[in-house]
């Protein structure tokens, strides 16, 4: 596997992250009020994952790893990176079952749904609603 770089979005090149998603990840075109982190080999963009505010929590959303980089670690690389940004403000995710054992090796823990703060739970309830299968997850800062 080829040397990944990992950071924070400038965003000028989100329209960059956008055909990524466009390509792979239909439904989760980044925003513009979104902090974005991404990690770059020399064959470009290869991960990205969102960070959406939500009053005074954050929503970790949108991660997404080109298929052909799946496998190597690369989620978990990512996410460890992007920690700084996950511990500025309490961090919730809406996990894909498949997908909760990463997201409790980066440090989330799983919850129910009536564990979310209010905002959040309304929210959980339309995306399973849609037809996904996920779990809501918190990341908890360690003492």
């Amino acid at each position: 596997m080829s040397q990944v770089h990992y950071q924070q979005l400038n965003l000028i090149r989100l329209p960059i992250v956008n055909k990524l998603y466009k390509d792979f990840y239909p439904a989760g075109k980044a925003k513009r009020d979104e902090i974005l982190w991404f990690g770059e080999s020399p064959q470009g963009i290869v991960c990205c994952v969102r960070f959406k505010s939500i009053g005074e929590l954050q929503l970790l959303t949108g991660m997404l790893v080109k298929p052909e980089f799946r496998g190597q670690k690369i989620a978990t690389h990512l996410l460890q990176h992007a920690i700084p940004q996950i511990k500025q403000k309490p961090c919730y995710c809406f996990a894909f079952i498949e997908l909760e054992a990463l997201y409790q090796h980066a440090g989330f823990i799983t919850l129910s749904p009536q564990q979310l703060p209010h905002d959040l739970q309304q929210r959980f309830g339309r995306y399973c609603n849609s037809g996904k299968k996920l779990i809501p997850m918190q990341y908890k800062v360690q003492p």
